[in-house]
């Protein structure tokens, strides 16, 4: 589709790499086309972009950014526009219809072709010919990129091509694999527990307990049979590890600020992932109550971690996690910190920089998890996870937290409050604390 439209060239020069994607000779029509396919899909969320035609970027001889405007012949110009649109319309699916322009070059008779492509609300994918599959593609930076693994996942789900996982029935279990007890007990403290009603019927396919949640079953098409639900069964399952390997968490606890010391303490933690959390933070409290007081100071005494800061933490480790990993939570306490070690990749909705700031806006991997964890009274509402921590290390004059954004994990680092690197430091300077380090003078007067 042609269109009237006002195009500045120097200022698409300067917009997001992300936005625009320069092709001075168009030497393969399926570049074009797969470029389009990524503006259109818009993982970055930038509202689509535009190809142009015609036309690169350079540096003048100073070293500026220029413009190149070498623009196409009339009947070059036609016959790439033809072969684009016929290949959206065609190959494309579902096709896309973007709308082109046409930009004069006062030097000469050539034009520059533009296609304008804004963000659809579909996944598009794109066979290209000599190729045997379609292929879903994304915009990464300055690249255009086939859509792989996780990044191909989470365009399908944002694309709501595919149900969150959090949400999917789990074609290998039953109604049996509910352990009713866990189940009554905890609906019983949600307050959704119908003592009219038999513990089977709150199964319902039809029904859900809330309406910020779907049904804890569901009933398949061919075999009617019903089947529940993934976030269901790391809630209320008898054996979550049965279907989800990785859905169980490590607590370790090295005496120094590495792991190369001879001993440590390792428990491995089973269970639904509510009881994973409580075990979690009952561990935890031991490190959140120890105080540390220096005499010379007159500042009040400080714990070594805030209690919240450290169940927060760990609450995000297990409710955010991607549980089709078959890799466990972990969480391991140093001499001078405590690691968080979440599995997932961090959602590319998500600033890294903001992130590691503290200011993310909120993003649920399994918006189910976090839900019930909310109304447990063991989880932030709203986002606000990630703030209180940042705020109440902050209170309690500990340093901010510190993030490590890997591609399949996240690491969340605590740091002791200060006071206490401090004493450990100088207990191991002097050998306070250690047998057969300072002794009185008394002791060594017995021992002659």
């Amino acid at each position: 589709m042609i269109m009237a439209v006002q195009i500045d060239l120097k200022e698409l020069s300067v917009r997001e790499s992300e936005r625009v994607e320069w092709k001075e000779n168009v030497a393969n029509i399926s570049d074009v086309v797969e470029t389009i396919a990524a503006f259109a899909n818009d993982i970055a969320n930038l509202g689509g972009g535009y190809v142009v035609c015609g036309a690169k970027e350079g540096k003048d001889e100073a070293g500026f950014q220029k413009l190149f405007l070498t623009g196409l012949v009339s009947s070059r110009l036609k016959e790439l526009e033809g072969k684009v649109l016929s290949e959206c319309r065609e190959k494309v699916d579902p096709p896309i219809i973007p709308i082109t322009a046409e930009i004069a070059i006062p030097e000469n008779d050539n034009r520059i072709l533009v296609f304008i492509v804004p963000a659809t609300g579909h996944a598009h994918n794109y066979r290209s010919s000599g190729k045997d599959a379609s292929t879903y593609y994304l915009r990464i930076g300055r690249e255009t990129r086939e859509a792989r693994n996780a990044l191909l996942h989470e365009l399908l789900l944002r694309k709501q091509v595919i149900e969150p996982w959090d949400r999917r029935m789990n074609r290998e279990a039953a109604i049996e694999d509910f352990d009713l007890v866990v189940f009554r007990d905890y609906l019983q403290q949600l307050g959704l527990w119908d003592s009219r009603k038999p513990v089977e019927d709150h199964f319902s396919f039809k029904e859900p307990l809330s309406s910020f949640v779907p049904p804890l079953t569901g009933k398949e098409n061919m075999t009617d049979i019903i089947r529940p639900r993934n976030f269901a069964l790391l809630l209320f399952g008898k054996s979550p590890t049965r279907f989800f390997p990785g859905a169980w968490s490590i607590f370790s606890t090295y005496p120094g600020k590495d792991r190369s010391a001879p001993m440590a303490q390792r428990i491995e933690i089973v269970g639904t992932v509510v009881e994973q959390a409580k075990q979690l933070l009952r561990l935890l409290e031991t490190e959140a109550y120890t105080t540390v007081f220096d005499k010379t100071d007159r500042r009040p005494n400080q714990v070594k971690y805030p209690l919240r800061a450290l169940q927060e933490a760990a609450i995000n480790a297990l409710v955010h996690r991607d549980y089709e990993s078959d890799q466990p939570t972990r969480v391991t306490v140093f001499s001078d910190r405590i690691e968080f070690y979440s599995i997932g990749a961090l959602p590319r909705i998500i600033s890294p920089e903001k992130f590691k700031a503290g200011q993310a806006s909120p993003y649920w991997r399994n918006q189910t998890l976090a839900y019930f964890f909310n109304k447990l009274k063991l989880a932030q509402g709203e986002g606000q996870g990630l703030a209180t921590i940042f705020r109440t290390m902050a209170e309690e004059g500990c340093p901010a937290p510190i993030f490590e954004i890997g591609e399949e994990y996240l690491i969340c680092t605590l740091l002791a409050h200060p006071r206490y690197t401090l004493f450990r430091e100088r207990k191991e300077k002097t050998g306070v604390g250690k047998r057969g380090k300072r002794k009185s003078k008394s002791a060594r007067a017995r021992r002659k």
